[in-house]
């Protein structure tokens, strides 16, 4: 042991040498000099160019926590850097204020364990190691530190009690984590190896006889380690077979029934338990959904200390997650109720999400619950005030909270008192507040209706009998424009009501008929109501007169806003009209220029072959649900070609090239679509028109995915690409893999790849890649400028937290739109980096960051079944396409302006067409030659 320490002391002294020289533990500082070579020097150069970059970056880390001490990232980094050179002392002051802040993983503390055990020697050095374990072990249930922990303490048991006290941290180890599954077995054999060693000191000389001393040690010795037998094998732990065969081996006498009954039952709760082990260990990160199935089955089965365990694990692994250590807390509170054990916990919890307004309120009132000194809890209010949540209401919510707390320490029943002082005088800072810090930072108070105010009145008028000072109150809530929301006037007029007196309730009324705009008729009855009931004759004329009035002008105010609505709808239906009549102009021009400049088709000079091509059948289209469920590529706008006319030879151009190539894809035969295949082909969109040879491109690009059975893209009639193919391959795997290529850059736009759906089929079928909700760990960035790369936003936000993905937003080609979404690991960093990144300037552009959410989107109004049936009958007279051009109407014109199909005069009779009336259909009146002759002279 003295080696032991003396060999710690001897490297502690040369890490402190070191670090005052600036050398790395374990450089020699006499070495170097004169007698340094020349690759020496250049070494020990670029070593100090080294330790003068680490040294820079040290401070500007120290200098950014002296900013913003809640960077997490930025203390891990900062600890990093200063183990690394060997900053001993500095390495210990960041630690520390990393603790008092956060609490540390169990990578963090050990390594700070171990470092510090290094150097503790003399006794006085190993209290101080006693009391970091003791803050180790409270941050998170580690089985390694409670193990690390007991280990140490056995260096000590040559001290006074050293015996006694490695027994006692033994003991409240098998607390913590004895029950753990898949490590609590370690500590069990740690803690009987500890008491083997102590029963072979126990045991007499050979050949000697034992007092009855030593005798009865042995035997209290031997219970122990008995009874720790008999207490593990009552635990379903992995491994248990192999322990009860040592107990087996180990005792001399036959193993009692009840540790047998017990250990079975032991082993029947270890295989239920090992499904949800199973999970875990082949779960990734972060194993939230396998925990909360493990949490569930433990609190069927109703063993608190297990319940404990099991949530303590889950957190360990998942510190970041505030809705864990709400329901966590939530537990504790309302079945366990030990006041260290719920304190703890509420402590860790905010300490881990400091950014959770939720947590900070739970930890308040359990603070209260279990009666804690009041200067504590305003301290940790404090805390609270200083924790940097990401939103102005939550600023609401915990000074609400606080002033919840305490008004419930006053006591109303007397006049005055300290209580009731200092919960004014709160009432007064948190207006204040929001008004000053709140509203700096996020340009909103946080509470647009003022209902700290507003509680801050009901509490004068109810439980103060202060009237005088909550109108006060809600006169300055007025002029915080709430004076046009009926609902405000009507809250302070119930309040005058209850605590006030009639003259100020009509003041009240009369002053919110005036001022409301929302909904004066409302108030307006409420006016007359109380006039009705407590009103004298003049106040009832008085109080008509008004509302008449107000009435008249607010119905002439809606007037004029409705006629200047409906003058800019009008400007906006000429403004559609004239560019419908602009796009059909262009449209006309377009086509008359086609007709002059295009080609005719030269005359076949055999007239037989003419006549031949256009006696041709040409191939009928298939239509929906014919035949036996094969459809044409063309019905579903699954084409590989739409064929254009041919046009006479001209030049080897390259102009004539391409148009070559183009009328040459005529010759492609269609291709039936079997929508059985529609799981292994993907829709891809967006290309480029000028695609030279889209087969060939495609199928290198996807080949990667699988292999790819077929290509077919889509061309005009003109047979030029159409910007989207599909891609067929041989197996759905392949297909799956595929859409893992969406928005790749192709030819300088981006690539669109979708699952293959028939949108006749699912009409509202949509495909978006990306979340619509609030997403905390993802942040959205505005205002960039068009020539940033995600390489060099990826460097500006790097820095304050692990950047997963950035996606810069484009328009359909490829073109920069100055949007940015942003994910990092957790929220914490999210909410870190909206704090020092908004209003940062990039390349003279002044960006906006917020937490990622957008608007929701509005769904177009779907027509009514009447009209859907009554549109969707002449679509389906011409295919999934529509009329084509070549089916000219033979109808005359003023018979085809009607919409609706009309009854059809033929040989005398009126028809009722089936399409239109479903009632049975009246016989029809015959005509004579004397009804026909009537009817044409009347015309």
């Amino acid at each position: 042991m003295a080696a032991a320490g003396a060999e710690a002391a001897a490297a502690a002294a040369e890490e402190e040498e070191a670090a005052k020289r600036r050398l790395p533990p374990g450089a020699d500082p006499e070495s170097g000099g004169d007698s340094e070579d020349e690759a020496d020097s250049d070494s020990s150069g670029d070593g100090e160019d080294e330790e003068k970059e680490n040294e820079a970056e040290i401070q500007r880390l120290e200098e950014q926590l002296s900013i913003n001490a809640f960077d997490y990232n930025c203390h891990l980094d900062l600890i990093k850097l200063l183990r690394q050179e060997g900053e001993l002392v500095k390495l210990r002051r960041a630690r520390q204020k990393m603790s008092e802040l956060f609490p540390l993983t169990e990578e963090i503390w050990l390594d700070w364990l171990k470092d510090e055990i290094k150097m503790a020697s003399e006794s006085s050095e190993r209290e101080k190691v006693y009391e970091l374990f003791e803050r180790a072990v409270k941050d998170y249930i580690c089985p390694e530190i409670w193990l690390e922990y007991a280990q140490y303490s056995i260096g000590g048991i040559g001290q006074e009690g050293g015996i006694e006290k490695v027994r006692s941290i033994f003991e409240r180890a098998l607390t913590a984590v004895g029950l753990h599954v898949t490590k609590g077995t370690a500590l069990w054999e740690a803690y009987r190896e500890f008491e083997n060693a102590i029963l072979e000191t126990a045991q007499p000389a050979p050949g000697s006889v034992p007092s009855p001393e030593q005798q009865q040690m042995l035997c209290s010795q031997l219970e122990r380690i008995h009874t720790l037998f008999r207490r593990q094998l009552g635990i379903p732990l992995l491994d248990m077979e192999a322990s009860y065969a040592e107990y087996e081996e180990w005792s001399e006498e036959p193993i009692p029934e009840t540790i047998i009954k017990n250990y079975k039952k032991a082993l029947q709760q270890l295989e239920k338990c090992k499904p949800y082990e199973e999970a875990l260990l082949s779960a990734e990160t972060p194993k939230l959904a396998e925990y909360q199935a493990y949490i569930d089955f433990e609190m069927k089965a109703g063993d608190p200390a297990r319940i404990q365990l099991i949530y303590e694990r889950a957190l360990a692994e998942n510190c970041l997650v505030p809705d864990l250590w709400a329901r966590y807390n939530q537990y504790l509170d309302r079945q366990l109720r030990v006041k260290e054990l719920v304190l703890s916990a509420h402590d860790r919890a905010v300490r881990n999400c400091p950014w959770t307004v939720g947590l900070w309120i739970r930890y308040l009132l359990a603070m209260e619950r279990h009666g804690v000194d009041h200067c504590i809890i305003s301290e940790m209010f404090e805390k609270a005030l200083n924790a940097g949540f990401i939103q102005a209401t939550d600023y609401v919510e915990i000074w609400q909270a606080y002033l919840d707390y305490l008004r419930r320490r006053v006591d109303f029943t007397q006049d005055s008192s300290k209580e009731l002082e200092e919960l004014r005088s709160a009432f007064a800072r948190a207006v204040e507040y929001l008004k000053q810090e709140v509203e700096e930072r996020f340009s909103e108070s946080g509470d647009p209706s003022c209902t700290i105010m507003q509680n801050w009145a009901r509490v004068e008028a109810r439980l103060c009998n202060n009237m005088q000072k909550a109108r006060e109150l809600w006169d300055n809530i007025m002029t915080k424009g709430n004076a046009k929301y009926a609902n405000m006037w009507l809250e302070y007029y119930n309040l005058e009501r209850a605590h006030g007196d009639t003259q100020h309730c009509r003041k009240a009324l009369h002053r919110a008929v005036q001022c409301t705009s929302d909904y004066p008729e409302h108030v307006c009855e409420v006016l007359l109501t109380l006039e009705r009931i407590e009103g004298t004759l003049e106040d009832w004329d008085a109080a008509v007169q008004k509302t008449e009035n107000r009435l008249a002008r607010v119905n002439e105010q809606r007037a004029k806003v409705a006629e200047k609505e409906a003058a800019l709808a009008k400007q906006e239906e000429e403004k559609a009209e004239q560019r419908k009549q602009a796009r059909a102009e262009k449209k006309a021009s377009k086509k008359a220029k086609k007709n002059r400049i295009g080609d005719k088709r030269k005359a076949d000079d055999d007239d037989e072959g003419e006549w031949g091509r256009e006696e041709e059948e040409q191939p009928s289209k298939r239509r929906k649900g014919d035949g036996d469920g094969l459809l044409l590529e063309e019905d579903m706008e699954l084409e590989t070609g739409l064929f254009g006319r041919s046009a006479p030879e001209k030049p080897d151009c390259p102009a004539n090239q391409k148009q070559k190539a183009s009328t040459s894809r005529k010759d492609i035969p269609k291709v039936l679509h079997d929508s059985s295949k529609d799981n292994v082909t993907v829709f891809v969109s967006n290309l480029s028109y000028n695609m030279a040879e889209p087969e060939a491109k495609l199928k290198e690009l996807f080949e990667s995915c699988g292999e790819v059975e077929q290509i077919r893209p889509v061309f005009s009639n003109k047979g030029t690409f159409r910007g989207y193919c599909y891609v067929e391959f041989k197996d759905e795997k392949s297909a799956l893999q595929a859409l893992g290529l969406d928005r790749k850059i192709v030819e300088g736009r981006p690539m669109f790849v979708s699952p293959c759906v028939d949108k006749n089929k699912n009409p509202d079928f949509k495909v978006f890649r990306y979340s619509t909700t609030l997403e905390k760990h993802k942040l959205f960035i505005s205002g960039l400028p068009f020539s940033c790369t995600k390489e060099e936003l990826e460097d500006v936000c790097k820095a304050h937290g692990n950047v997963k993905d950035i996606r810069l937003v484009t328009n359909r080609a490829g073109k920069p739109k100055g949007l940015a979404y942003v994910e990092y690991e957790n929220e914490a960093q999210a909410s870190q980096a909206v704090l020092k990144m908004d209003g940062l300037t990039i390349k003279e552009h002044v960006i906006k960051v917020a937490i990622s959410n957008p608007p929701l989107r509005k769904l177009p109004d779907k027509p009514e079944a009447g009209r859907a049936s009554q549109f969707a009958a002449p679509r389906q007279l011409y295919g999934a396409r529509g009329k084509g051009r070549t089916q000219l109407s033979m109808m005359p014109r003023a018979l085809q302006r009607q919409s609706n199909p009309v009854a059809k005069a033929e040989n005398g009779m009126v028809q009722n067409s089936p399409a239109t009336s479903s009632e049975p259909a009246e016989e029809p009146k015959k005509m004579s030659n004397a009804d026909f002759a009537k009817m044409l002279l009347n015309k």
